[in-house]
């Protein structure tokens, strides 16, 4: 059994999704509305929403979609943790993720992880990064 994150966003999901995978690299699919069949397309919302996203880096899979119902603000209430190899790469993905967001805890050497630090990023999700314990 697996567990992964499902984020949903305020009509921004494309570029999101577009700019994770520029950081992480892995394989990006996108489903807009327009994509869909007719009678399965959500009705009076634009063929540009996206409907469904995924992006497979390793083992991992972040997922989301736009939800037009929602207030465009941060997203609150979790955190998505990626657990780099190293810290060199560590430090590369949270200033990319820091880049137009908010640093709520600089990366640095704790007692668990040789680097960890908060981010939300440009996109209102919150972000933990952290490496596996040496």
């Amino acid at each position: 059994m697996s567990f992964h994150a499902y984020v949903f966003f305020s009509g921004d999901c494309a570029a999101a999704f577009q700019r994770y995978h520029e950081v992480f690299g892995g394989e990006l699919s996108l489903m807009r509305n327009g994509d869909a069949p007719p009678d399965v397309r959500m009705p009076d919302t634009d063929d540009s929403v996206v409907m469904h996203a995924s992006l497979k880096v390793g083992d991992g899979l972040l997922m989301g979609s736009d939800d037009l119902s929602g207030d465009d603000g941060p997203k609150t209430g979790f955190s998505v943790c990626y657990t780099a190899p190293d810290v060199a790469i560590a430090n590369r993905v949270f200033n990319a993720l820091a880049d137009g967001g908010e640093v709520t805890m600089p990366i640095q050497s704790t007692f668990w992880a040789s680097a960890f630090g908060m981010v939300v990023d440009r996109f209102g999700v919150s972000w933990m990064v952290d490496t596996e314990s040496e």
